[in-house]
């Protein structure tokens, strides 16, 4: 395994493709700072559920003023209210900028960082500092859905679940700022049939490859 003295790592992709597990294990490989822009929305979405701001933008500005990334990921920020209301949320192009602006500041302090989401390589580390190398995960649909069925415990319906991720992943492509895009030189993973172990292999194959 290489050594970086910097390395920036951009993960982009679809809802349920993985991404995030295999975001944390190259980051514990390569010893990366993780950030998860996902749990930004989400932390959003509970800021606006628990307070009901009338007007939501400065409301947000100031929270994200003051948070902190690590209380941040200590919440449950997985709740059934929250996945509703997230992709909503995400659509709002002012919303996108008070995230985009938290999350830079985070990449200023870190040269070494991995950070996944789904406007990652395409907008966030576009320029300024650019990735180093970007990988789009991409999972079939259904069994996707199975996956996160699995991991809410079967809670709720299998059917439902592939509907809610099918929605989700058609509303993160069509929304008109910054939509789900695999950027040109972006590394496809798909992990239908890949095992954790698999994914991890893959992804660092090519980083080991880096200059």
């Amino acid at each position: 395994m290489k050594k970086f003295n910097k390395l920036i790592i951009a993960c982009d992709g679809e809802s349920a493709s993985g991404k995030s597990t295999a975001a944390k294990l190259i980051s514990k490989k390569y010893k990366l700072v993780l950030v998860n822009s996902g749990l930004l929305y989400r932390y959003g979405s509970k800021l606006i559920i628990d307070y009901k701001p009338e007007n939501s933008i400065p409301f947000l500005k100031s929270k994200f003023k003051k948070a902190s990334y690590k209380s941040i990921e200590r919440q449950n920020l997985h709740t059934e209210a929250i996945s509703n209301h997230v992709a909503l949320l995400a659509k709002n192009k002012k919303v996108r900028e008070i995230i985009n602006r938290y999350q830079k500041k985070i990449i200023k302090s870190n040269k070494r960082i991995c950070i996944e989401g789904r406007d990652i390589a395409s907008k966030i580390l576009a320029k300024n500092p650019k990735y180093d190398l970007a990988f789009y995960f991409k999972c079939d649909v259904k069994i996707a859905g199975y996956r996160r069925w699995l991991d809410l415990k079967k809670k709720v319906s299998l059917k439902e679940v592939i509907r809610s991720l099918y929605k989700r992943t058609q509303m993160d492509k069509k929304r008109k700022s910054s939509p789900l895009i695999k950027v040109k030189d972006s590394i496809l993973i798909k992990t239908d049939k890949l095992t954790k172990k698999q994914v991890l292999s893959k992804m660092s194959y090519y980083i080991d490859k880096l200059n």
